[in-house]
C-alpha cells in the first residue's frame, strides 16, 4: 500500500471471494436507480437475497458424482453386462453430475458409484449446493409437433440467437406459447446458454415448472417471494454457477445472475404484478428488455392480450411480431355471450340462467369456473335501520367481510376488527350484507349443488406452502366441480374440462376513471374467457352485466382483443397518452392533506419556472385519498419523450429533496406508472 501500515484498519475477514454482483448486472441496476429515480443501494437489494445481505457466503458446495474423461468416452450401452453400473453411466452421461443427496431417488447405490470409481470411470467432487431436493427427471415428456405459426414463431426467434431483438409472441389464449418457449429454451440450451423465463404470479409457477421438469434436461431454479430465505439463496447460487440451465421466478428474477444467459422470456407480459407498486417501483418487463439487450440476446414477450405499449412497438416495427391466431390441436374458441342481468331475481349475484348454465354444465359431467375479481364473504356491511356503512379507520374503504373467521378486514392496509352484532352508530341489529364475494359465492354454490365438489381459489384459500398446488391437482382429476376464483385463475392455468365461464361484476371496468381502464377490462374478460374449452370439449363464457350494449364490451365481443387493443391506440394517440407519450407519476403522503398538496404545489411551480416541456396536472389527492392513516396527493408528469420527461424528474429530485417540507411528507416517484390510484 501507498499508506504507512498504521494508517491502515486490518481486515477481519473476507466476505466473499467473487463479487456477489458482475460488473453486467450492476450496470443494469445503476441503470434502473437512474431510469426509475430510486436510491441506488434499495436497487442492490432488491437483487441480493435475504441471508447473502446478512454475510452468507455467495457460495455453497454439497458432494456429487461425475464421470471422469475415460469415463466420457465410453459409448452409452458399454456397461451392459452390470445393469446397475449401465444404468450410472446412462444418467451420468446425460445429467453430468448428480447429487448424492439424489441417488436414492433415482435408483443409485454408492457402492455402484464406487465400483465406476475403482475402475477409473467417475469420480466424486463438490460442487455448488442444489436449490432444492427435486432429482433429475428420468423420462422427458415428448414433444408436441408445431404448428406452422408456431413453427414460424420459433424460427423467427432462432434467427436472432447471438443478438439482442425483441418479439411479440401475440397468440390467442391456448394458440401453444408454451410450446414455443419450450422448443426455444432446447435450442438455447444446445447452445451452452442459460435461459431466464419471467411469469406474473407465485400461482403460475408450480404449473410452469412442471412442464418444464418434463421437458427439459437441465436443473431449474426457482425465484419467487414464496420461498424461505434459504430456498432462495440456494436457487440464487444455482442460477449464478451456471449449473441450473433455466431460471424460473417472478418479478425480482429479472436480476438473476446468470453468467452464460442466451434468451429471456417474458410469459403474460401484459400482467400488471411485473410492476412494483411500493419502494423501488420498476417493471420487470421493461428492465427484461434492458438487460436482454445489454447482454446482446433475444426476448420474447409472450400474451395473449398484449399491453398496448407493446403492441404499438410490435406495429410501428421496433418489435418482431410474430401472432398465433388459432387455438393448439383440436380446441376451438368458446361462444361469449353477455347476459343481461337489469330486472332479473339475483341470488347472491348469480342470476338463474346463470345456474341454469352451471346445472347443465355438471350434468354433462364437466366443469364451470366463476370468477369474481373480490376475495372475502361481502364488500360491504350495512345497517339497514340507519345506512351506517362499516368503514375502515385509516383509509377510505369499506372494510370487507369475512364470514368463516368472522372478521371484517381493509384489503388495502389490513386493519381488521371483529364482526359487530350491533350499528356502531345506531345500536341497531339489523346489519345486511352487500354484494358478494368469493367466499359468499362458494357458500351459495355449495348450497345449490350440495353433490359438486366447489374449490375456491384466492388468496384465503391459497396462503398455506402448497395449498394452490393440491387444489389444483382436484382440478385436473376431470371430475365435475365448480371452481371459483379471483384473478389468480385469470391466466395461464390449463382446464381440459372446463366448458363454462362466469364472469361477475364486471361493471366497475366499464366505468373507470384510470385511462386504462378499458385496456385492462379487455385484458380480463379475454384471459377469463380463455380458460374455457381449451381441449377438445367446446366452450361458453357468460359474462353478467347490467350494460350489455356498452360499446367497449361490444366492440371487445365483435371484434376480439387484437381490433380492440388497435382502436385503444388510436384514442390514446388522439388524446396524446402513453405509449403516445410519456407520463410519471409524483406521489405524497403525510397526516395533513394539506401538507402533502403543498410540497407538490411548490414543485410544481418550480419545475415549470424552469421547464417548458412538461405538462403537469394536480396537484389533486389521491382516488384513495386516505390510506394506512396517510393522506395522499398526486401530481401527474407529462411529456412528449422521455428525454425531457427524465430531465423534469431530474430537476424534481434535487427540489424535492432541499424542500422544507421534504422532512414531513413522505414521497416518491412512479415512472410508468400503471395504476393511478
Amino acid at each position: 500500500s501507498d499508506y504507512p501500515p498504521e494508517q491502515l484498519r486490518p481486515a477481519l475477514a473476507v466476505l466473499d471471494i467473487s463479487p456477489a454482483l458482475p460488473l453486467r448486472l450492476l450496470n443494469l441496476l445503476r441503470w434502473a436507480a437512474d431510469y426509475y429515480h430510486h436510491p441506488l443501494g434499495e436497487c442492490w437489494q432488491q437483487a441480493l437475497p435475504v441471508l447473502l445481505r446478512k454475510g452468507e457466503d455467495t457460495t455453497a458446495s454439497q458432494r456429487a458424482w461425475r464421470l471422469t474423461t475415460a469415463g466420457l468416452a465410453l459409448p452409452e450401452n458399454a456397461l451392459k453386462r452390470a445393469p446397475q453400473q449401465q444404468h450410472a453411466l446412462g444418467l451420468l452421461l446425460r445429467e453430468q453430475t448428480i447429487a448424492e443427496s439424489h441417488l436414492p431417488a433415482l435408483n443409485i447405490k454408492r457402492e455402484t458409484l464406487r465400483a465406476l470409481a475403482t475402475r477409473g470411470l467417475a469420480e466424486r467432487i463438490e460442487i455448488a449446493a442444489l436449490a432444492s431436493s427435486a432429482p433429475p427427471i428420468l423420462l422427458a415428456a415428448m414433444a408436441l409437433t408445431p404448428t406452422d405459426e408456431q413453427q414460424s414463431a420459433i424460427d423467427t426467434v432462432a434467427k436472432s440467437f447471438g443478438s439482442f431483438r425483441c418479439h411479440l409472441l401475440d397468440g390467442v389464449t391456448g394458440s401453444g406459447k408454451t410450446e414455443v418457449y419450450l422448443r426455444l429454451i432446447e435450442m438455447a440450451l444446445g447452445r451452452g446458454e442459460q435461459v431466464l423465463v419471467l411469469v406474473p404470479e407465485i400461482g403460475l409457477t408450480p404449473q410452469t415448472l412442471t412442464r418444464f421438469q418434463q421437458r427439459l434436461p437441465t436443473p431449474i431454479a426457482v425465484l419467487h417471494s414464496g420461498l424461505t430465505d434459504r430456498e432462495r439463496l440456494s436457487a440464487w447460487r444455482r442460477a449464478r454457477s451456471g449449473e441450473a440451465g433455466v431460471v424460473l421466478g417472478t418479478r425480482s428474477a429479472v436480476f438473476a445472475d446468470c453468467p452464460r444467459l442466451g434468451l429471456v422470456i417474458v410469459d403474460e407480459e401484459h400482467d400488471g404484478s411485473y410492476k412494483q407498486q411500493d419502494g423501488f417501483r420498476y417493471h420487470a418487463r421493461d428492465v427484461a428488455i434492458k438487460r436482454a439487450a445489454d447482454w446482446g440476446i433475444p426476448i420474447v414477450l409472450g400474451s395473449a392480450t398484449p399491453a398496448l405499449e407493446s403492441l404499438h412497438n410490435a406495429l410501428s416495427g421496433r418489435y418482431k411480431h410474430s401472432v398465433l391466431s388459432a387455438r393448439a390441436g383440436k380446441a376451438t374458441p368458446p361462444r361469449i355471450d353477455a347476459l343481461d342481468i337489469r330486472h332479473q331475481p339475483m341470488t347472491d349475484g348469480l342470476a338463474p340462467a346463470t345456474l341454469r348454465a352451471i346445472s347443465e354444465t355438471l350434468g354433462q359431467k364437466n366443469q364451470a369456473l366463476v370468477f369474481l375479481n373480490r376475495r372475502g364473504f361481502a364488500p360491504t356491511l350495512l345497517c339497514h335501520d340507519c345506512g351506517w356503512i362499516a368503514q375502515c379507520r385509516h383509509c377510505d374503504a369499506r372494510l370487507t367481510v369475512h364470514s368463516q373467521e368472522r372478521r371484517l378486514r381493509c384489503h388495502h392496509c389490513g386493519f381488521h376488527r371483529a364482526m359487530p352484532h350491533r350499528c356502531d352508530d345506531c345500536g341497531g341489529n339489523q346489519l345486511e350484507f352487500r354484494g358478494p364475494g368469493t367466499e359468499r359465492l362458494e357458500l351459495t354454490l355449495t348450497q345449490k349443488f350440495p353433490d359438486t365438489p366447489v374449490i375456491r381459489i384466492d388468496r384465503d384459500t391459497t396462503s398455506r406452502k402448497h395449498a394452490l398446488r393440491d387444489k389444483l391437482e382436484d382440478v385436473h382429476s376431470g371430475e365435475p366441480c365448480i371452481l371459483v376464483g379471483t384473478q389468480m385463475l385469470a391466466k395461464g392455468h390449463h382446464f381440459p374440462d372446463v366448458t363454462l365461464v362466469v364472469l361477475v361484476d364486471i361493471d366497475g371496468g366499464l366505468v373507470s376513471a384510470d385511462f386504462r381502464g378499458p385496456e385492462k377490462l379487455g385484458q380480463l374478460l379475454t384471459q377469463v374467457a380463455g380458460r374455457a374449452g381449451r381441449a377438445e370439449k367446446p366452450g361458453r363464457v357468460l359474462i353478467q352485466t347490467h350494460y350489455p350494449d356498452h360499446p367497449l364490451l361490444a366492440s371487445l365481443l365483435r371484434a376480439g382483443y387484437g381490433e380492440f387493443a388497435r382502436q385503444l391506440l388510436e384514442e390514446r394517440r388522439a388524446r396524446g397518452l402513453p405509449p403516445m407519450a410519456q407520463i410519471a407519476l409524483l406521489r405524497a403522503d403525510s397526516r395533513q392533506l394539506e401538507e402533502a398538496e403543498q410540497l407538490l404545489a411548490n414543485l410544481r411551480a418550480d419545475l415549470q419556472a424552469h421547464s417548458r416541456d412538461i405538462e403537469c396536472i394536480g396537484p389533486l389527492p389521491a382516488p384513495m385519498s386516505r390510506r394506512a392513516g396517510m393522506f395522499r396527493a398526486q401530481l401527474l408528469l407529462r411529456a412528449a419523450n422521455r428525454p425531457a420527461l427524465h430531465r423534469a424528474l431530474f430537476q424534481l429530485c434535487a427540489l424535492a429533496e432541499n424542500h422544507p417540507l421534504a422532512r414531513k411528507v413522505r414521497w416518491s416517484i412512479d415512472v410508468d406508472p400503471v395504476d393511478l390510484s
